[in-house]
């Protein structure tokens, strides 16, 4: 049934306006006007963010989109740093933190917050 139709990260913010900020310059994503007031969508790859007002932003404590970098992976960690952005580290079974990078086997994760608190993150596939 939805095999074949495509799907798109939806986060919740607080501020449309610190969003397009945070998604446009800081990720650099390309972005989309809609129609509705308070949403915003952004270009990535061939999928959308999807942003909009709401009053549970930043309330998920899970990870809420994810950006598969492959071999990109320290470098984008190194250019989203460079403009401020701190990334989050857990403890987790079986992975070592080097940096801001967790590694478990071959898969190598990065997570940071955005302005609102949702959880993304940054996987080399």
């Amino acid at each position: 049934m939805l095999n074949d139709k495509a799907a798109l990260a939806t986060l919740p913010v607080k501020d449309i306006e610190v969003a397009r900020k945070f998604y446009e310059k800081t990720v650099g994503l390309t972005p989309v006007e809609t129609e509705e007031e308070g949403v915003i969508g952004f270009k990535s790859g061939e999928s959308t963010v999807l942003v909009y007002e709401s009053e549970y932003a930043g309330t998920n404590r899970a990870t809420a989109a994810t950006w598969v970098v492959g071999e990109e992976l320290d470098d984008v960690v190194r250019t989203l740093k460079s403009k401020g952005v701190k990334f989050e580290h857990y403890e987790l079974p079986d992975t070592s933190l080097r940096g801001d990078v967790h590694e478990s086997g071959d898969t190598r994760v990065a997570w940071f917050k955005d302005p609102d608190g949702n959880i993304l993150s940054l996987v080399n596939g």
